[in-house]
């Protein structure tokens, strides 16, 4: 069944600090209030669009959610469960502060139908945490995540990569941390410079350097075979695309591109490749069969890993399409591997040193 999301967003609407890195009204392209009336015009709109056999969800994006006055709160999601009632949505998704989560707040959004709980964490790391003057602890983060949990929601958890004073270990950390929380899925966001934010600020001031494209996928690619390995699914690496996200419109800076996860889960064949090359001395050129959502994978952004494993190697690899959906075939010589995502994530774990 496709599953099809209505975006309703919430610019800083009852969000009690200004982050570091935050200006909700630049990244959603939204600068009005949201009210009940214009949540049912957005659905309504939506629905025309959508067949009726699609898993249709709700979700509001932006600011913090449960921080909003609690009737305003009420006021907006009895209207999206008035199509839960019908029959018409499956879920309703929102995205929330973890100091602004209680099992009164709970107890509310369980009435109103709400079924998946985001929370905007970021990292783990209480030093990355203050930096970013997020207000609140990993403690908030702990306690609000089993609270979720316990109340038969939906938990998702969103980290960012790059904040002021973050490396790469701490990132794994937070990832870490993330993991023995056993979230349902994950969202990773570089950490980027947009305009009219302190974090403009401290870029302009030489007191903040964002991580480089090369950097934040060396990070990421560590952070999605951490996740995957223990079942925890990554629905998005890197903002969406809109028309004000774009380097050089609202992003003065930072590791933009609009298709980032494909040059991390890209950098990953390159890396299982190249520890096949060396684990098995090879020496002849490589046919990789697969199915097609991977091939532009295989050979990278601009045949990047094409170019990189000639230029080590002197071994050219070729890509042919098959119908074996999530496996890999490789054949170079006399010899042949066949192979899973799922096993090459479980490699890469030990690649890595995880």
């Amino acid at each position: 069944m496709t599953r099809k999301i209505i975006p309703i967003f919430v610019p800083h609407r009852g969000c009690p600090h200004d982050c570091i890195f935050c200006n909700q009204k630049k990244i959603t392209g939204v600068s009005t209030d949201i009210t009940s009336e214009k949540v049912r015009n957005i659905i309504n709109e939506y629905l025309k669009t959508i067949k009726k056999d699609a898993h249709i969800e709700i979700a509001f994006f932006g600011g913090s959610f449960t921080a909003i006055d609690i009737n305003i709160q009420e006021s907006l999601l009895s209207v999206a469960k008035e199509y839960i009632d019908k029959q018409i949505v499956k879920d309703i998704r929102l995205s929330t502060r973890p100091d602004c989560i209680d099992e009164n707040i709970l107890n509310m959004l369980k009435k109103n139908g709400v079924t998946i709980i985001e929370l905007g964490v970021q990292s783990l790391s209480e030093d990355v945490l203050d930096e970013s003057l997020r207000g609140h602890t990993s403690k908030d983060v702990i306690k609000s995540s089993q609270l979720i949990k316990q109340w038969g929601f939906k938990l998702g958890l969103q980290m960012m990569v790059g904040l002021p004073k973050d490396t790469q270990e701490k990132c794994i950390y937070t990832a870490k941390e993330f993991i023995k929380l056993k979230p349902d899925f994950v969202r990773i966001y570089p950490t980027l410079i947009v305009k009219d934010t302190g974090l403009e600020k401290l870029y302009k001031e030489g007191r903040y350097t964002p991580f480089d494209m090369e950097k934040t996928i060396d990070i990421v690619k560590k952070l999605l075979v951490l996740f995957y390995t223990n079942n925890i699914n990554v629905i998005r690496v890197g903002l969406q695309t809109t028309e004000n996200i774009s380097l050089g419109k609202e992003i003065l800076n930072g590791p933009y591109h609009p298709a980032l996860r494909e040059l991390v889960e890209s950098r990953l064949y390159r890396d299982y490749i190249e520890h096949l090359i060396n684990r098995y001395d090879l020496k002849d050129n490589i046919l990789i069969y697969t199915d097609k959502t991977n091939i532009s994978k295989i050979i990278g952004n601009k045949k990047e890993n094409v170019i990189y494993i000639y230029d080590k190697y002197k071994i050219k690899i070729k890509t042919k399409e098959d119908l074996l959906e999530s496996s890999i075939k490789i054949e170079t010589g006399k010899k042949s591997i066949t192979t899973t995502l799922k096993n090459i994530y479980k490699d890469l774990y030990y690649i890595y040193n995880l």
